[in-house]
């Protein structure tokens, strides 16, 4: 009986496209659904898969240490699946989950499995069907052992970018999940900078489609190349397929989410980490959703429109104030990596994960490279403090304070470039106003403050009286 090398659970577009590409690369691939007509019908497309019938079958077909890669839903179809794996692997036999899971989820899985001889890995795969199809970036974490054994197979499925594999080993646990759900929040942020980019020169550079769709392919010839920007300049040269428009005027303002977002905020409001661009692009999604009400207010609440000069250059100035914010951006997301690696004793490689992030997945940009290289200073605590990104905000922040003023001149939603400006500003602050909070917390609750001429903690008795 033939002996396959790995298993890959689940069979919808995900997991079948990555099945397909391990078999492209030389593996011997077995698959197994649980709606058994949904694997037949995968492998009579495509013969030179395996097919197994039951998860008996799979176990008993398999290589060992035999390695399984999971790609069902997140949450309890994971455990489910893991249940019943449980009653039939042997020890060192190793199981994937290349789902979107929370990372708690998989940090709760590995040990468990551990505690049983086997192991689990959690691994964040990027790029949507096409990435797992053609090449993804993976972040895969737990034991050393078993990415070990399974790392050929990764490596060689993985994107490359100048040769190297979008593919690196995270660390313990939880690591590659939690990887995956930060690069998911910048993705969150990239979105909606751009969203807020179009905007504004859709309504104050009064241009139409065809010309931005011009202007956003000239943004991604020079620093600001990245897979989010052209695939904006490709959606606004497109068609309606039910009518005569372009297709993103047909489009409702109302946009989804599946919630990696939401983990990366609270996961930084957990930490006390300042992710401002990228919490304002999750609120920017909920109140999106709230169409029937903004259509009410509209016609209620007053606009207040300023009307301030637009310069000739605004196409110039909005891809300098992107480039601008999208490295402030980045800088709060490697930053929240910073302080989830100390909360939870992980060895993260900020330059390793920077080059992953540069092939296969939904944030890969040019840019990606200069943060690689700044991360190679292991002293390095924010990347707006790397030479590179001084000199990046010393060009451009003049533009992004520019097109800031602009969007609140003439009533422009732009919370993500309002956050970005927002932020650096008080990230470069030696004399922040939240000296009068302390004095506040102090006043009714007797918190106590600190003082900028002696050490220790201080509380004032009477405040108000100055006899």
């Amino acid at each position: 009986m033939q002996k396959f090398d790995v298993a890959v659970i689940g069979v919808a577009v995900m997991g079948k496209n990555l099945a397909l590409n391990i078999l492209d690369h030389g593996f011997s691939v077995l698959i197994y659904n649980r709606t058994t007509e949904v694997a037949v019908n995968v492998v009579k497309e495509n013969p030179g898969l395996g097919l197994a019938l039951s998860l008996e079958e799979l176990i008993d077909k398999l290589e060992k240490p035999r390695k399984i890669i999971i790609m069902v839903k997140a949450g309890s179809p994971v455990d489910a699946v893991l249940n019943q794996l449980t009653l039939l692997l042997d020890q060192n036999d190793i199981v994937v989950d290349a789902g979107n899971s929370y990372y708690l989820d998989t940090i709760r899985r590995e040990k468990e499995y551990a505690e049983k001889g086997f192991h689990f890995m959690g691994m964040g795969v990027s790029g949507g069907e096409e990435g797992a199809r053609r090449g993804p970036a993976i972040m895969p974490s737990g034991h050393i052992y078993a990415y070990t054994a399974i790392e050929p197979i990764l490596t060689a499925i993985s994107a490359k970018v100048d040769g190297e594999a979008c593919s690196s080993y995270i660390g313990e646990n939880g690591s590659g999940h939690y990887v995956k759900m930060v690069h998911n929040g910048i993705e969150y942020g990239d979105m909606e900078l751009i969203a807020e980019s179009y905007q504004i020169l859709r309504d104050l550079g009064h241009h139409n489609n065809a010309e931005l769709s011009a202007i956003f392919s000239g943004y991604n010839s020079r620093a600001l190349d990245s897979y989010l920007i052209e695939i904006t300049a490709n959606i606004l040269k497109t068609k309606d397929d039910l009518g005569d428009s372009d297709l993103i005027d047909m489009i409702l303002d109302t946009a989804g989410q599946k919630g990696t977002g939401l983990w990366t905020s609270k996961e930084a409001l957990d930490l006390g980490v300042d992710i401002s661009v990228i919490t304002s692009a999750v609120f920017a999604r909920l109140i999106s959703t709230d169409r029937k009400i903004r259509i009410s207010a509209e016609n209620i609440l007053p606009s207040s429109i300023i009307k301030a000069p637009i310069p000739a250059y605004l196409d110039a100035l909005v891809e300098k104030s992107l480039y601008a914010a999208k490295v402030i951006s980045y800088a709060q997301g490697f930053d929240l990596l910073k302080k989830a690696a100390q909360t939870n004793n992980w060895n993260l490689n900020y330059e390793a994960i920077a080059k992953l992030f540069r092939g296969g997945c939904i944030i890969r940009a040019k840019f990606l490279n200069q943060i690689a290289s700044a991360f190679k200073d292991p002293k390095l605590t924010n990347l707006l403090l790397d030479p590179y990104f001084t000199q990046i905000m010393n060009d451009s922040l003049i533009a992004l304070r520019e097109v800031v003023a602009l969007s609140i001149y003439y009533g422009i939603p732009t919370p993500s470039y309002t956050a970005a400006l927002s932020y650096y500003d008080a990230f470069r602050s030696t004399s922040l106003s939240t000296n009068m909070i302390q004095a506040q917390r102090d006043y009714f609750g007797a918190h106590t403050y600190q003082r900028i001429d002696r050490d220790g903690f201080f509380h004032f008795e009477t405040w108000g009286d100055h006899e």
